[in-house]
């Protein structure tokens, strides 16, 4: 795999799932401080999630705090409880058709809108047939840096 057309920069983020929020609260916010900014719930991705963030600018990390918002439905975004990790890229549109050529297979729903406003997409924790390179049991988020994270990153 040569000629990359585009750059990992990062980790944007990581999401931790469970089956009741307040308790990842209790220690991500309550306990070490990390500041809530956002929320974000989807009834398709079964997820209600608070989002908070350690450090400041473009550097800064989100936490994703997962709840399902019924159990019983997929996806279960609190198993695994590491649910996945998201990774800044320079050009997502280019990185997305570049690995897709080279048989890394996507989740269903391609590049979209995300949670915290930054385009995004997700390569799947199993390979297959026809796209056999995977995250082998990882989901992984590729998210489009902005800009300024760019730059913070050399770019």
């Amino acid at each position: 795999m040569s000629d990359r057309p585009f750059r990992v920069l990062g980790v944007q983020q990581i999401a931790i799932g469970s089956v009741d929020k307040e308790k990842l609260k209790a220690l991500w916010v309550d306990a070490l401080g990390l500041q809530i900014s956002g929320n974000f719930k989807s009834e398709r991705e079964n997820v209600d999630e608070d989002i908070v963030v350690a450090g400041s600018g473009a550097l800064k990390l989100e936490v994703d705090l997962m709840q399902p918002i019924d159990p019983e439905k997929k996806p279960k975004v609190q198993d695994p409880p590491l649910n996945h990790i998201g990774l800044w890229i320079d050009d997502l549109p280019a990185a997305v058709e570049w690995l897709g050529s080279q048989g890394v297979r996507f989740t269903p729903g391609g590049i979209r809108r995300g949670g915290s406003g930054y385009d995004i997409c997700f390569i799947h924790p199993k390979g297959n047939d026809d796209a056999p390179i995977s995250g082998q049991g990882v989901l992984i988020e590729l998210v489009q840096a902005p800009p300024e994270v760019i730059s913070a990153y050399g770019g």
